[in-house]
């Protein structure tokens, strides 16, 4: 019987060892390395996203991971203090300022890549 009790989500990188370091070190997110190779991402909600390896892996052209912060400024510092590059939109669709942070469409919100190229923002939710 389908129950969505236990749904998670997941998504490609082109190389599980530097996308380990990444969200682990860098972003200080719990994960572990499954018997299958897949990494297991453990967010503070208590949900957990899988990272499986994709030799040809093409990012995707959407955000595939929002995190959900008090102040996006001082998360766009806090991730710029960690080599964290958010300016990566600077066009009509996504104006945003010198850190990358987008005010005015929405909720403020900024953008960064992973390093296989898939798009995360830290935004300012409820």
């Amino acid at each position: 019987m389908f129950t969505p009790d236990r749904a998670f989500s997941g998504f490609a990188v082109a190389d599980i060892d530097e996308a380990k370091t990444f969200y682990g070190d860098i972003l200080g997110i719990p994960v572990s390395l499954n018997e299958m190779g897949i990494l297991e991402l453990t967010l503070g909600s208590g949900a957990t996203v899988i990272v499986y390896p994709k030799p040809d892996h093409e990012p995707a052209g959407f955000t595939i991971l929002n995190f959900d912060v008090d102040d996006v400024e001082a998360a766009v510092d806090d991730l710029n203090a960690r080599g964290v590059t958010t300016k990566i939109y600077d066009d009509a669709d996504f104006p945003t300022d010198e850190k990358g942070v987008a005010r005015g469409m929405g909720p403020e919100i900024a953008w960064f890549r992973d390093p296989s190229g898939n798009v995360l923002s830290v935004l300012k939710g409820s």
